[in-house]
Parts: structure tokens; C-alpha cells; sequence
């Protein structure tokens, strides 16, 4: 009788423990979540945060707290999100530059990106561009080539910082030109601009929402997208795939990560948050304005694209010979 008691004290304590469990996890989230941007505030990835954070409010039943944590191409604040508890109230922005390209490029990170981080969901996808400050008698990408090819190793580009996108894609248009144009690091890509508007460097590569104002006001000339087809604020850009620039033809991305480990309940919560989010109106609106493209998925899905990405850019990387410390 003793044994019997005790077995059924220990089935019903372990029955208790998982009852527990999924109500715990059935009650996510009982507080405001933080949702780590891992760049300065202002920029594309932070915009696109603040747009998708407001909307997921509702469907969420909480509210999603901005930590913007700059530094180091967003390693720091994808390194925070990594090492946060895995239990869905640290979450982050994951990006083509955080997810695909830092691990291509860097020497060490604070974070692996295949065993330290869990993928929630795309947001969208955004156009590069490639724009020349308009004193540059270059109003074509044949042009810039013929420019570039004329006068070697004297027109220069501007990059968010070594290893950034906008670094990536410069080194990538003079392997596929084979033109010789001096990269110009910057502290972020805000200083960059200023300096391509102002005539100190004549090239810019970039995610084109923070370029699409100047081109608008005719400070910068855009040359080239890489969307997949003209884009109707932009009519007269040509495609990277139209001439034939394929390497340079591929979109910056923005998505909602986790640390490895978050339950998978509770990653199948903020995915369906977020894909309520980006079927709102009023954020799919949002979102046009800044040229990105809502593109909702599965983590699965958003997790097959980060490899995906991550593959490419190591490619990349190898044959610009491009290694940060």
C-alpha cells in the first residue's frame, strides 16, 4: 500500500508540473516584452522596429519595449539577445547585416548565429541602392564604370563601417565591374551620406529608405535597385538584374529573433503576433513608405532565408577578401 501511495504521490506531482508548465507558457506573456534593436535609433532596422512593436501590441496583449544597443555592426545588441534568458521577454531585431553578414565576416562574435539564436519571423525585405552625389558626371552605372576605369583608385565609396552592408556591396560592384574604388569607412551610415552629399566621396551604397529622401530631393542620383522589378517611387532605376549585375542583386532583411531555447509555444506567439501585425493596413502602409516589402512567414521559413543568406555572404566575403576583427 506504501508503494502505491508513493506512485501515485509521484504521478500526480509530475502530472501537477506539467499542468504547470503549460499554463505558464498558455500565459505568455504576463509582462511587457523588450525588444532589442541593435543599432542606433533613427535608422531602418529601428524605424521598421518601432512600426512592427506598436502594431503587435494588440494581438500580443502586451506591449514591446524598444532597447536600442548600438555598436560593432549590431553585434552588441544581437550578442545581448543571445545571451538573454530564453523565455520570450528579451527579443530582438535579426538583419541581413546581424545575421548573414557579421558571421561571414568577422573574426570572433559575442553570439553564433546557427546555435545561439532562435528565428521568430521575417518582417520584410528592402531594395539596396547605389547613388553618386550628382556633381559626378555619371548619370548611368556604365558611366560610373567608364568614370571608375579612366582614373583608377581615385573615386570613392562610403560604407556604414567595415563589414556593413554598404561595405559588402561596394567591394562586390568592383569585383563584378573589375573597377578600382576606394572604400571610406564610416561611424554608421547617417555620416556617410552627409559626406556623400556634400562631395567628400563621390559613390554611396546603401538600404535605399535612409537614401531615399536625398534622391527625392535630388541630392543624391540613384543608378541602380536591387529589387526584383523597377520600383514605382523610382520608375527610372534600372535593376541590378538588368544589367546584369547579378551579384549585387539581393535585398537587406529585417526579422524578429529569439535566444536558442525560447519555448517553441512561445515562439509560435510572437510569430502569430507579428503576422497580425503585418496584415494591419495601417503597418503594411507604414512600411511601403520605407520601401519594405511585408513578407510574413513561419520561424522555419525566416530560419531556411538566414542560411540561405548566410551562405551567400560567405561567398561574398571570400572573394572580396573582406575580414573584420
Amino acid at each position: 500500500m506504501r508503494m502505491r501511495y508513493w506512485l501515485v504521490f509521484a504521478l500526480a506531482s509530475a502530472l501537477a508540473l506539467v499542468s504547470g508548465g503549460a499554463s505558464a507558457q498558455d500565459a505568455y506573456p504576463s509582462r511587457p516584452v523588450t525588444l532589442i534593436v541593435p543599432f542606433a535609433a533613427g535608422g531602418s532596422t529601428d524605424v521598421i522596429a518601432r512600426v512592427v512593436a506598436d502594431a503587435m501590441r494588440g494581438p500580443l496583449g502586451r506591449s514591446l519595449v524598444i532597447d536600442n544597443r548600438g555598436g560593432a555592426g549590431g553585434s552588441i545588441g544581437t550578442g545581448a539577445v543571445a545571451k538573454a534568458a530564453p523565455d520570450g521577454y528579451t527579443i530582438g531585431m535579426g538583419t541581413a547585416s546581424t545575421l548573414a553578414i557579421n558571421p561571414a565576416a568577422y573574426k570572433s562574435l559575442p553570439y553564433d548565429v546557427v546555435t545561439g539564436l532562435e528565428p521568430v519571423g521575417l518582417i520584410a525585405q528592402v531594395p539596396n541602392v547605389i547613388t553618386v552625389n550628382p556633381k559626378l558626371a555619371a548619370r548611368t552605372v556604365a558611366d560610373l564604370v567608364a568614370l571608375a576605369k579612366a582614373d583608377p583608385g581615385t573615386l570613392t565609396y562610403g560604407s556604414a563601417g567595415n563589414g556593413s552592408v554598404s561595405h559588402l556591396m561596394g567591394e562586390q560592384f568592383k569585383l563584378a565591374t573589375g573597377t578600382d574604388i576606394i572604400h571610406v569607412p564610416y561611424r554608421g551610415v547617417g555620416p556617410a551620406l552627409n559626406d556623400a552629399v556634400g562631395g567628400q566621396i563621390q559613390i554611396m551604397f546603401d538600404n535605399l529608405p535612409t537614401s531615399l529622401p536625398l534622391i527625392q530631393d535630388g541630392k543624391l542620383r540613384a543608378l541602380a535597385v536591387s529589387s526584383p522589378r523597377r520600383l514605382a517611387v523610382l520608375p527610372d532605376v534600372p535593376t541590378f538584374a538588368e544589367l546584369g549585375l547579378t551579384d549585387l542583386d539581393w535585398m537587406a532583411f529585417f526579422g524578429l529573433i529569439a535566444p536558442a531555447g525560447t519555448p517553441k509555444p512561445v515562439v509560435e506567439r510572437l510569430n502569430a503576433a507579428l503576422g497580425a501585425a503585418l496584415a494591419m493596413p495601417q503597418v503594411q502602409g507604414t512600411l511601403a513608405k520605407q520601401q519594405a516589402q511585408p513578407q510574413p512567414g513561419t520561424p522555419e521559413a525566416f530560419g531556411a532565408l538566414i542560411a540561405q543568406e548566410l551562405q551567400r555572404m560567405k561567398r561574398a566575403v571570400t572573394a572580396a577578401k573582406i575580414e573584420v576583427n
